[in-house]
This record gives C-alpha cells, structure tokens and sequence, in this order.
C-alpha cells in the first residue's frame, strides 16, 4: 500500500478508504489512574464545578492552563498533535531516598502543519499534518515538582509516528500502531521501561497474527491484565476488530475476540478508557461514512471467558471524534473533539463527562437529557473563555488521582502546546443518583423477599441450572504465574538448585512445640461437656447415617471417587477432573538485595508433604447488558479506608505503639456491613472455578501482605477482576495482628461481596479467642472499654460466618475435617446460622476440631491429641464421604504442616496453612492453593522471614510486647503436622470413642 508523504484533515469529503489516512491521537489517555494525592507542588486546577440545583451528579469540571516548569527549550514537547499522554504511578515509598513521584509520559505526535507551519491556514478544514513532522521523542512531566523534562531512553526506539496508541502497564509504557513519514508503522510492542533510574526501550516478542499496522485505533488495560486494542484504520477502510493480549501468559499472543452483545460500528478517532473494575467504555468516534458517532459502549470480561458489549446509558451532549477520554473513579471525562469539515465542539459539551454510577452524561452545566444544539465554527472564537480553553481536538489526555491533565492538539489550525489541568472532586463522592439507584434496587430486592448480598446481586446467576459447568475454550492457567525478578521474566529453578530440606526444617523449637496443649483443650471442655449431652439425644439419627453409608474400610477403599453421571450416558464430554499440578511455586526467604523475593518452581516431589493448590472465580451470566454498566464500588466509606490503609503488600508497616487505626463505631459500622452478606450467604457456599484457597492466618497480617505480594492481592490493581478468594478461617490469635487480618478481610468482603470469601475457624469462638490473644489484643490496642465491645461484636459476627465451601462440586472446603458425625454435605448445610459453639452439634465440633490420622496408613476414628472428646479421621473415611458427595478433593486447614501443604489419603485430602513460622517457634512455610478452570491445583508457598536484625533501641517501631510471647509459651500450640507427637493410651482413648 502506498502512503501519502503527508496527512489530510478531515473535511465534508474525508476519503481515508482512498488515501492514507487522516492524523488523529491515539489514545493516550487509556491509562489507569495513579493514586498520588495532591501536593503543594503539584498544579492547582480550575474550582470545581459547583453541584446542580436539587442534589445530582456534578457537571464536568473547568480546566486551567498549568504554567510548567522548563529549565531548556528542548525539555518542553512543544506544539504537537496526534501524540499520546501516558499516566505512569509512584515508584518506591513515598519519603524513601528511591521514591519517584507520578509521571505523565508524553510520546510522539506530529509537529508541524502542511505548509509553512509559521504561517497557519485560515480554517482547521484546510489545515494539514506534514507526516515529516512525526516524532519519536518522550517528554515527561513531573506531577509533582510541576516540570517538565526530556527523556533519552537506552535501547532502539520506535520510529516517529503520530495516531498511534500507548497504555500504561505498571511502569511500562506499551506504545502500538500509528502513521509516519514512512507510512503505516509496523504492528510491533514497544515498551518503555521506567523501573529503572535510566529508562530504557524493549520491543516485545509477540507470537502468532495479530491485529496488523493500523492508526487512529484505540488501546487499554483492561483489568490490570488484558491489553485491547479495537477499531481504527488500515489504510483501506475503518475497522471494529478487537484483540486481547494477556499480559499474565506467556509467551505473548495476540487473540482476536468475538464480543457478544450489540459493539460499535467500523470506526477510528474513538476513546477507550478502562475503568478500575475492568469494564472498558468506547466512545465516540468517525464510521465508515465520515459521521461523527455519540454513542459510548461498553465492553467487560466475564468469569466465564466470555466478553460482551453493551450500550452506555445515558444521552451524550454532543458526538466527537479525536478527542480525549480518561476515567477518574467512576466518571469518564471527555474533552474536545473534531465533528467534521474543520468544525470542532465547542460550547458547554466542549467538556463532558459520563458518570457511570448514576449512568448519565453531564456537560459543564447539568445533567444533559438531550443533545446540545451549540455554534459549531472552525474559526470563530468560543464566547466562555472556558470553553474556548478547551475547544480543540487530537490532542490528549490522562489523569493522576483526581487530576485530569490535557496536552496539545490543534485549534483553528493552530497547533497548541499548553498544559491543562481540571480536579474532579466528585470523582470519590457516590452521587445522589447512584445512592438513589442502589436504594431503589435494594426495595426491589426486599419486595421480592430477596436479602441482600452476595446471592440476591445477580439473578441470573443463581437462576444457573447447578450441574452446569465452565464453558471448553475458557482461559486454562497452566505453568504457575510467579512475581517477575526486577522486571525480568518468570523464573524457573530446576529442583537440583532448590533449598535443601534440611536448611528449611529447622529443629529449634521441635519439644517446645510437643508440648501437650492443655490449655486449648481446657478450653473446649466446656463446649464438649455440652455437646455431649446432646448427642445423647441425636446419638439414634448419627448412627443410622453411619450405617446407611457403605463400608469404605475395604471395598470402596481403592474405588474411584466419581460415581457415574447421567451426563456420561449421553456422550457428552465427561467434566475435568481434579488434579495437582506437577510443580509448586516458592518464593524464597531472602528479603533484602537484588534477589529479594525469588521466586522457585520445585516439583511436588521434592516436597515431603505434598498438596495442592486451588483458586476460584465467579461466572457472571448478564443477559441484560445494563449490567455490565452497574459495577458500583461499595458506597460504604470504612471499608474503602480499611482497604486503603491495610491493603499494603510491599509497604505496609506494623503501627508504632500498636495504636489500632480504627475506633469501635467504625468497626461496629464494618462488621454491620459484613454480618449483612453474610446472614444472606448459605452455610455452605456454592463457588466456580478459578479461586486461591488460604488456609490459617493466625494474626500474622505480614504474611498475608506477603501472599497477595507475591501472588495477586484481591483489589482492582491485582487479580480480583479475574479471579475469587477464599480465606478458611482461624483469622485471629496467636499472632500479633488479628484487628488488622479481620478488619482487611471484613473490608474486603463487603467491597467484593461476590469475589471474597470467608468460612469459620475454630478460633472465631468466643471462649477460644479470649484465651489465645485476641481479646487480650484488642483490650492492649484499644483500651479496655473499646477493646472488649470489640471484641464482642467480632464474636457475634463470626457466629454468622459461612460454615463450608463447595467448587465446581468437586471440591468441599472447610476448616477442619469430617470427623466421626459427618458423612454428607447435607448435614452442614442444615446447620443453622447464627451458630455459637456452645449451641452447635457434634457436626459442627467435627468440621472446625477433627484433623486427619498422623498417615494413609492409620485409618478409622482415633483419638486427638487436641483434648479429649476430639477426634481423628482416617483415609478410609475420606474415600467414603467423597463417593457419598462426589466430590474429588477436601481442601482443608486447621493444622499447622511444615511446607505449607500436605496430601493425605492418596491426594484426596489436603492440608492448608498460611502462616510462617507458627508461633515462632515452627519454622514452617506458608502456603495456598490456586485452583485454574481447568481444575488444576497448583500450591505456591512463602517461606519464614529471617529475624530482623534491630532491637528495641535502634528501631521503635519494632516494639513488640511480650505479651503474646507469654501466651504462646504457656499455652503452647497442638504440634506441627508430622513431627513425632506423644501417644496417648491408644486402648483407653479407643474405649472413650
């Protein structure tokens, strides 16, 4: 294809399906938003816009030139159109001697007009880009010392082009597509490293077809993970393809999507901005006829692998093309825009933002109802000041915090260089219209008898017929994802190179850990003494469930634990089983120096206690697209201060003093939120595939930082979009911070009500946790008034908690076991809720005390050395409720294991524990289990930190009192999984039985 020397304007005869193209931006405001506050340096923007009459969304805020700092002429980008601005966040911790603040990247664009760009034409219609003007240099502008400088990456750059696209992924700027004196560029990934003090240019290594050289097209993020790039021109005719990459498989494919639901048509010069959730709008843009297009839509990935279209509501004041998009929370902002024959818009829609909480376009004014009839003119000058800031088009955008920043573009065929900022402090406010939204909704719930929560959000999915299954062609997670080494690839160490077994077991602490633990069985003594009594009553009704299960002492022993299914019979393909993946992920202990965090793949078989690893997400089947649409963050502040303040996985700090950060009315306003979905929840929760399995937590809230860390945290800037979690209780005690482990969670919980999960442990009782920390915690923390109300309400809320969890119907979590009572799922689900330990049955002392036999090789009821009355299951009991349920796999905590993990009963039992090091005595690794589509289980374990090299004198805010030392030595903890334990009179103990 041959490509003109220069670049034509669009005009009432726009013919790019005849020539080679018209310039327009990319669309470099398709970044996510940093979350840098403002500071004194940072620029101050135009007053917000002030709320319309009667309370509503607010109008689209005004913009003010920002007057930058430049110490060179060439630091400054100059007068440009057709580039992109790239948001890019902070590096480091703010106040480190490393920290750099957030950054604005600004690359490529066109510098001169056609003609003599000193001498402008008379109208924006006969003004033309001269391609020999394209650039291929990088500008950055510091947001917050307000400067800007010249960058001179290492490595070979990309060649000059103008109507390409960039994004942001992480500290990486992703530059694709675009036109230059050469025509159209190459279809290549070009990634400009920032993580480092010298930036430098890669080109990305992309398998297969992809979408081809193409500008005026749009690209995005989209879930922090799925890079899209749809529409723009090829040179021949306007396109509506979209491709997906996945930024999380490698090697790197581009795939070409079929979208469900009503998309845009061909077009270019559109806007694509994803929002936080994941959910990406389009908007705007040119169809094949040269026709301006108004209309937004939405496109969002669901946990089935589907992705699907949806039109936006609401009415667009005005239609645009080469404009500029950027999202604030949830509100788009959209500025300027070209309409075709030189004419530009202009007016109070010069400005505009869609909301998409209350699902409405606003201008500058009001909430738009009907399209603007403004002046259009290419030449005349706009009457507001404002507006006339604002009137231009192929310039771009792209927002840091509450800041939305505009660079360049062409006005009147004048090319521009001014730097515009707006604050947008509606962007963190839930708008009259949404709250009114919600309420409505809620009121509808209720008069349907729906409660709230995670099973009355979306009727269509439990509307779902229960035996069906992920569709065949979903993403398969195969080799386990690990955190790359300073931006490097993944890392796989051959078992030969792994840390020897013996260098991680160390025996310190071994007889301190034997120790019987009669504390903790004092301490359900009482609650067994009751439930005794009444399994007198119930002994006739456990028994008749025992003897109508079938005999697993020997025939059904090696049986296979799936019965046959009707579905097989009509030669339809079987669902997948349940199986380990080959190879666990480990992050090594070092936490200092080049290599910190290392990350290792070790086969199962080098681990002495083999396990699994399981992860689960939630199919969400919108038939109506308006769905898409109303992903509503909660509009409950505690929780998203909770989140912000807690949800730190490489800078969170233990508090100095150990002041606790929330008081009791807010947490009594958390655990109102909480105890709300989960009342809503059933006792046994009915989750799909992919989902990580957490097992104890005890308090040790930094290896739970670690965990999200090296393997995803549950937020908008980690995995939740794609994938659930789910936490097996035991969240307080032990450790030395259970506020923070159970605020997080609870935080979370009630933000993603529909992707966290949360089961009981037997450490969320009241007569339990008063013994082993937490009540001693919360009164050390926050003063004995508030610290006891404390810890009543929490124990009130965990008699709510969830009992159990079922995935994909093949897999049953819990905390405990199966003990002697429990033969089906069935039984746990009659359980009613709230539930204290006092009240419960002996189904509910089996699923949160029982543990499995010390080996396969022990089978039958013994007894537990936790304390009398408590048992422990064989194998033989483990094959029998499996062939009773069908279910392949019980996932289950509550022990202490040392490689985080250990198979039992062939694979068909594991164990889960979370925690490091376990009272800091065991020196055992943590662990969870990630659970892929396919249902693969892949365990990724973390190993115990080496201990800090401070003291109380030199570092403060290392201060720890010694009062949960003094608790762990004299109420020791049952000992680790797998260490020699003393025998109790096994004759006598099978007599009690």
């Amino acid at each position: 294809m041959d490509v003109d020397s220069r670049m034509t304007t669009e005009s009432d005869s726009d013919s790019d399906a005849t020539t080679a193209a018209a310039l327009g931006r990319g669309s470099g405001s398709e970044t996510s938003s940093s979350s840098a506050p403002s500071t004194p340096g940072t620029p101050t923007a135009a007053p917000a816009s002030p709320a319309v009459a009667g309370s509503g969304p607010r109008p689209a805020p005004g913009y003010t030139a920002v007057n930058a700092v430049i110490d060179k002429k060439e630091d400054g980008p100059g007068c440009r159109c057709g580039h992109t601005l790239t948001a890019v966040p902070a590096v480091g911790e703010e106040g480190s001697p490393g920290y750099v603040g957030p950054r604005l990247i600004l690359f490529g664009g066109a510098t001169a007009l056609e003609g003599n760009s000193a001498t402008p034409p008379s109208s924006a219609g006969s003004a033309g880009i001269r391609l020999a003007g394209a650039t291929a240099d990088v500008h950055c502008y510091d947001v917050l010392s307000n400067k800007w400088s010249r960058l001179t990456p290492l490595g070979e750059p990309p060649s000059p082009r103008a109507a390409h696209v960039a994004t942001a992924v992480g500290t990486m700027v992703v530059i694709q597509g675009g036109i230059g004196p050469a025509g159209l560029s190459a279809e290549d990934l070009h990634v400009l490293d920032l993580t480092q003090q010298r930036p430098r240019w890669h080109r990305v290594v992309v398998q297969g077809p992809g979408p081809g050289p193409r500008y005026g097209h749009v690209m995005a993020l989209v879930g922090q993970r799925f890079l899209l790039t749809i529409g723009g021109n090829d040179g021949k005719r306007p396109l509506a393809d979209v491709w997906a990459l996945d930024t999380a498989a490698k090697p790197y494919e581009w795939r070409k999507l079929e979208p469900e639901g009503e998309g845009p048509p061909p077009c270019m010069y559109a806007t694509a901005s994803a929002r936080s959730d994941g959910l990406l709008l389009l908007c705007g843009g040119r169809d094949g006829n040269s026709v301006p297009l108004s209309s937004a839509y939405g496109l969002a990935k669901h946990r089935d692998g589907r992705w699907e279209w949806a039109i936006a509501p609401g009415v667009s004041p005005s239609p645009r093309y080469q404009h500029a998009a950027v999202f604030v929370n949830a509100r788009l902002h959209v500025s300027g825009g070209a309409l075709g024959g030189g004419r530009m818009v202009e007016d109070s829609s010069s400005v505009a933002v869609l909301d998409t909480a209350a699902g409405v376009w606003c201008d500058t004014k009001s909430v738009v109802t009907t399209p603007r009839t403004g002046r259009y003119s290419a030449d005349a000058a706009g009457g507001d000041a404002a507006v006339e800031l604002t009137r231009r088009c192929r310039h771009a955008a792209a927002a840091v915090g509450d800041l939305i920043f505009l660079y360049g573009g062409l006005r009147g065929g004048v090319l521009l260089d001014d730097l515009l900022v707006a604050e947008d402090l509606a962007a963190a406010e839930t708008t009259t219209a949404a709250n009114h939204a919600a309420a409505s909704s809620a009121a509808t719930d209720t008069q349907a008898g729906k409660a709230p929560g995670r099973y009355a959000y979306n009727d269509e999915r439990t509307k779902q017929a229960a035996s069906e299954s992920a569709p065949d062609g979903s993403v398969v997670l195969g080799t386990p994802v690990a955190p790359p080494l300073n931006g490097d690839m993944y890392t796989d160490i051959s078992p030969e190179n792994a840390v020897p077994q013996g260098q991680r077991r160390s025996s310190k602490g071994v007889d301190y850990l034997v120790e019987a633990s009669a504390a903790e069985a004092e301490a359900i003594s009482a609650t067994l003494a009751a439930v005794k009594a009444r399994q007198v009553n119930g002994e006739a009704e456990e028994l008749s469930d025992k003897e109508q299960s079938p005999d697993s002492s020997s025939s059904n022993k090696h049986s296979s634990l799936i019965k046959p299914d009707a579905a097989l019979s009509n030669n339809m393909t079987p669902p997948p089983g349940v199986r380990l993946h080959h190879r666990a992920v480990v992050v090594a202990a070092e936490t200092g120096g080049a290599l910190g965090g290392m990350v290792r793949q070790l086969s199962i078989d080098q681990f002495e206690n083999e396990g699994r690893r399981v992860s689960y997400g939630t199919p969400e089947n919108a038939t109506a697209a308006r769905k898409l649409l109303d992903r509503q963050m909660s509009i409950n502040s505690i929780p998203k201060k909770v989140i912000a303040s807690l949800l730190k996985p490489r800078g969170w700090k233990p508090p100095v003093r150990r002041q606790f950060f929330l008081d009791c009315n807010e947490i009594a306003d958390l655990c109102d939120s909480a105890e709300r979905i989960f009342s809503s929840e059933p006792s046994v929760l009915q989750l799909k595939a992919p989902i990580k399995i957490f097992g104890d937590l005890h308090g040790q809230f930094g290896d739970l930082m670690r965990l999200f860390d090296e393997y995803g945290s549950p937020s908008t800037a980690g995995d939740i979009a794609y994938i659930d979690y789910l936490f097996l209780g035991d969240y307080v005690d032990r450790g030395q911070h259970s506020l923070e482990t159970m605020s997080l969670l609870l935080a979370l919980k009630v933000e993603y009500p529909q992707n966290v999960h949360l089961i009981r442990g037997n450490h969320e009782a009241a007569d339990i946790n008063a013994l082993f920390g937490f009540r001693i915690e919360c009164i050390e923390r926050m003063g004995e008034r508030d610290g006891i109300w404390t810890w009543h309400r929490m124990n009130r809320l965990f008699n709510w908690l969830p009992l159990a969890a079922l995935i994909e119907k093949k897999i049953i979590c819990m905390h405990g076991g199966i003990g002697r009572s429990i033969n089906h799922v069935e039984q746990i689900e009659n359980l009613q809720r709230p539930i204290t330990m006092e009240a419960g049955s002996v189904v509910l002392m089996d699923l949160l005390w029982s543990d499995p036999t010390e080996n396969d090789s022990v089978e039958g009821l013994r007894p537990n050395a936790r304390g009398p009355g408590l048992v422990t299951f064989g194998p033989d009991r483990v094959m029998e409720f499996c062939n009773n349920n069908d279910l392949q796999l019980i996932v289950r905590a509550h022990e202490c294991v040392m490689d985080g993990f250990e198979r039992f009963a062939q694979g068909h039992l594991i164990t889960l524990f979370s925690a490091t090091n376990y009272c800091g005595t065991a020196n055992n690794a943590g662990a969870i289990l990630v659970l892929g589509r396919d249902l693969v289980v892949v365990p990724k374990l973390i190993h115990p930190l080496p201990p800090a090299i401070t003291s109380p004198e030199t570092s403060p805010d290392q201060i720890e009192d010694t009062w949960m030392q003094e608790l762990n030595a004299n109420r020791p903890a049952t000992p680790t999984r797998g260490r020699p334990q003393a025998v109790a009179n096994d004759r006598g103990a099978l007599a009690w039985i």
